[in-house]
């Protein structure tokens, strides 16, 4: 969500934050600022909106201090001015923070009782006031901190500098990540290595509850009782160089164009092509065998994967599936069988209902697999099984290649299951095998119908309510291509099962109406053909997404035909991704939106 950087150099640091913190834009932000110690005295410098912004003022009034704190906001309290921007601060120290405070209100009556006055309308301002408090009461930095920590709930990632400590940083994680960058005389904080990648390769994650000490020497980590432990220094994989756009306009335009070649990777990842069948690059723990039920649980773009799976799973492997968001999950109380599996889903492995899922799921003695864009995220760490999408940053924030790598991976699991669990005999696993193999080079032709694309959106652009429609596993396609147009064009979408047309929706077919149908060469062509006559009846206004075969099994007019390749239609989901994509790229770019950050929304979703 929010992005944090804080750096202990051997030189001013202030521009090293910007150019670390330009690294986490892709996450979404509304706000920036930083904060460094000016011969020992703290400094702020703070903007509304984009970093361009801070950057500007930071022209103007330049900051020279060695240490220092940076944040792009999300705003969760408070409305994203500079007032509220971070760092905020005290007389005595300067905070930044991922995250939610849920219990800021009862801390800021109670610190309001005791002189203190705020001038935000954040929760972050409480844990500057709150720590502040503490230094009142005679404490150091490192004892008022760990005072602090325990009275705080929710979610979050901390970091502070200290008015008159020009050699001490401190941070804290509960529920939001936050990893430590080691260097020679130099030492860092940051919310994603990705920001660090320019400084150091050398991380350490800290663990929910721990805190840390940076100084010039090194780090010192605490666990939540503040015992002094020793946590992993990792080698980061992270690139130093900034992630670029390449020859396109827009990182969701180059993300959803490199999707043949990751996809590719990943496959080449899980699938012994020679042999014709799915080789994991890990061991199971367990025994699909003898599981009598997977559960899935993931959020957004993440949970339509799963949706998609859900079909594989119980056709491939013959096993139930049952699935749900992770935010609704977390709160059911659901019985879970024993020895079961939980299958979470998340392109960053830090989505905090899914993670909170996660934990759920192995308090009640269940397995657990995460399929996950960054192996080292705390959604990976705390899982039995890592099944990694091999898909590279993503920075758009609205989910493409991760998605479709999200897919291919889930394909192979289904069937590694499938063959495990004596379901799927070796010349149907083969056949499946053959089919993925293709995949990649069907995506290539898909993305070329970016013209017949571009040409569609200025028609769509005019729209205020689309419906999309899908059935079996093009029913899952229709609620993500939705999404895909509501999170970045902000026209109104909905996607439905097509058979539940007219159980309601049908109500809403007119003339003004583009009823978007996913329609590929499959066992249910003819119904989903059917459900297109009844919008055709109604003067709806019919884009089809499908081969030819299926156009002219249609017999009904429409008003625009994007066609697909010809292929077997098992994973004909994450070849119709990328048209489904492209229609809401291009009709955002039309109407002139953020396309890759689009507003009120966040890459990493750290926060219930």
């Amino acid at each position: 969500m929010c992005g944090i950087v804080g750096i202990i150099g051997g030189g001013p640091v202030a521009g090293q934050i910007v150019e670390a913190l330009k690294r986490l834009e892709y996450r979404g932000y509304d706000s920036a600022g930083i904060a460094t110690l000016e011969d020992g005295r703290l400094e702020r410098r703070r903007a509304q909106g984009k970093l361009r912004n801070l950057a500007e003022r930071l022209e103007k009034e330049p900051l020279a201090g060695h240490i220092g704190i940076g944040h792009t906001r999300w705003a969760t309290h408070g409305r994203p001015t500079e007032n509220n921007a971070h760092p905020h601060a005290s007389d005595k120290l300067a905070v930044v923070h991922n995250g939610i405070i849920e219990n800021f209100r009862e801390l800021r009556e109670e610190l309001r009782g005791k002189g203190h006055v705020f001038a935000t309308e954040t929760d972050t301002e409480v844990v500057a006031h709150l720590v502040t408090e503490e230094m009142r009461q005679g404490k150091g930095p490192q004892d008022a901190v760990a005072a602090a920590l325990p009275r705080l709930r929710g979610a979050f990632a901390l970091a502070f500098v200290f008015d008159g400590y020009p050699d001490l940083l401190i941070g804290a994680r509960q529920g939001a990540p936050l990893a430590v960058g080691h260097g020679e005389g130099e030492m860092y904080v940051g919310s994603d290595a990705l920001a660090l990648a320019p400084f150091t390769s050398e991380i350490t994650y800290l663990d929910d509850g721990d805190w840390v000490v940076l100084t010039r020497d090194g780090a010192v980590f605490h666990d939540a009782n503040g015992s002094i432990v020793k946590r992993t220094r990792l080698r980061s994989q992270a690139s130093a160089f900034l992630v670029d756009k390449g020859n396109h306009r827009h990182f969701m335009a180059k993300e959803i164009h490199e999707q043949p070649e990751v996809v590719g990777r990943t496959l080449a990842h899980y699938l012994d092509m020679s042999a014709g069948a799915v080789r994991l690059p890990f061991e199971l723990p367990f025994d699909p065998a003898k599981l009598s039920r997977i559960t899935i649980t993931a959020c957004g773009t993440a949970y339509y994967a799963g949706l998609v799976a859900k079909y594989w799973f119980e056709r491939f492997a013959r096993l139930p599936v049952e699935i749900d968001v992770a935010s609704e999950f977390r709160y059911r109380d659901a019985p879970m069988p024993e020895g079961g599996l939980m299958i979470v889903v998340s392109q960053s492995g830090e989505t905090a209902d899914t993670l909170a899922s996660l934990r759920y799921a192995k308090e009640n003695g269940q397995h657990t697999l995460s399929v996950v864009n960054v192996p080292t995220s705390t959604i990976a760490r705390e899982c039995d099984v890592v099944a990694p999408t091999l898909a590279g940053p993503e920075i758009g924030v609205a989910s493409t290649k991760a998605f479709t790598c999200q897919l291919s991976v889930l394909a192979c699991l289904a069937i590694a299951f499938g063959h495990a669990r004596g379901a799927l005999s070796r010349e149907a696993e083969a056949k499946l095998v053959s089919d993925l193999i293709a995949v990649p080079g069907l995506l290539a032709e898909a993305i070329k119908s970016t013209a017949a694309t571009e040409k569609l959106a200025h028609t769509l652009s005019k729209a205020r309510d689309v419906l999309y429609l899908g059935r079996g596993v093009s029913y899952p396609l229709a609620l993500e291509g939705a999404l895909k147009l509501k999170e970045i064009s902000y026209i109104h979408a909905e996607g439905y099962a097509a058979g539940e047309l007219k159980h309601g929706p049908i109500a809403l077919i007119d003339e003004a109406m583009p009823v978007i149908v996913i329609a590929p060469s499959d066992p249910v062509l003819e119904k989903t053909v059917s459900n297109m006559q009844e919008v055709s009846a109604r003067g709806g206004r019919i884009i089809l997404v499908s081969d030819n075969n299926a156009m002219h099994e249609a017999a009904v007019n429409v008003e625009a035909h994007l066609v697909m390749p010809d292929m077997a239609p098992d994973f004909a989901p994450i070849v119709y991704a990328a048209p489904i994509q492209l229609i809401a790229y291009y009709t955002a770019v039309v109407m002139g939106k953020d396309v890759d950050q689009p507003r009120n929304l966040a890459k990493s979703v750290t926060v219930e």
